[in-house]
This record gives structure tokens, C-alpha cells and sequence, in this order.
């Protein structure tokens, strides 16, 4: 019985720790790398022509992280999107609200400018 129930809580411990990512690339074009500071964090899309190369997305990662896995694949920008988080009930709209810097998704999208 003790074997059972530790099992039982090592298996929801490790399931706990699991990180949450998925990368999904595009096309069949491979760039070279980038430093890291050569790619720009954007938090829309641009106004200039791009082709999106890939889009990452995980739970507990930064915008910096974003932009290492963008620079890895050579892409020029990537574009921040953070879903999710703690709010107020009163605060409505998002942008607005009253708990900064809180999210539970983060996705970037790799872009290359045409």
C-alpha cells in the first residue's frame, strides 16, 4: 500500500512539473541564427510586409525567452502575445488591468520581414 499511494504522488509531482510548450514551424526555408539582441519583441504585428516562420507557445516563459528561440531559427522579430493570468472581476477590459505583469500562457511568433 505504501508503494501504491508513493507512486501515486510522485507520478502527480512529476505530472506538476511537466512544462507546457509547443513549437510549430513553417515553410522549408532554414535561416541562420541571430544574436539574440538583432531580433526585435514586438506586441503587434508590424506594418511592413513579413512571413511568419513559427509560433511557440508555453506556460512560465518570458518574452526574452521568445526572443532566444526566434534568434535560434534566424528570425528577425517575434511577436509577444500573454493570454491568461490574474485580474480583478472589475477589471474588464484587457490592457486595463489593475494586476501588471501577470499571465498563464505566453505565445511568440517568429517572424522574417519580406
Amino acid at each position: 500500500m505504501r508503494f501504491v499511494l508513493f507512486s501515486l504522488i510522485l507520478t502527480l509531482s512529476l505530472m506538476g512539473c511537466a512544462s507546457d510548450v509547443a513549437n510549430r514551424y513553417y515553410g522549408t526555408a532554414h535561416y541562420p541564427p541571430k544574436p539574440q539582441a538583432e531580433v526585435a519583441i514586438l506586441q503587434s504585428k508590424p506594418s511592413r510586409p513579413f512571413t511568419v516562420i513559427a509560433d511557440f507557445q508555453s506556460r512560465g516563459e518570458t518574452p526574452e525567452d521568445m526572443r532566444l528561440k526566434a534568434a535560434a531559427i534566424g528570425a528577425d522579430a517575434v511577436i509577444v502575445t500573454l493570454l491568461g493570468g490574474q485580474y480583478a472581476r472589475s477589471d474588464e477590459w484587457a490592457g486595463q488591468d489593475t494586476m501588471s505583469n501577470t499571465y498563464s500562457r505566453i505565445i511568440g511568433t517568429a517572424i522574417k520581414y519580406n
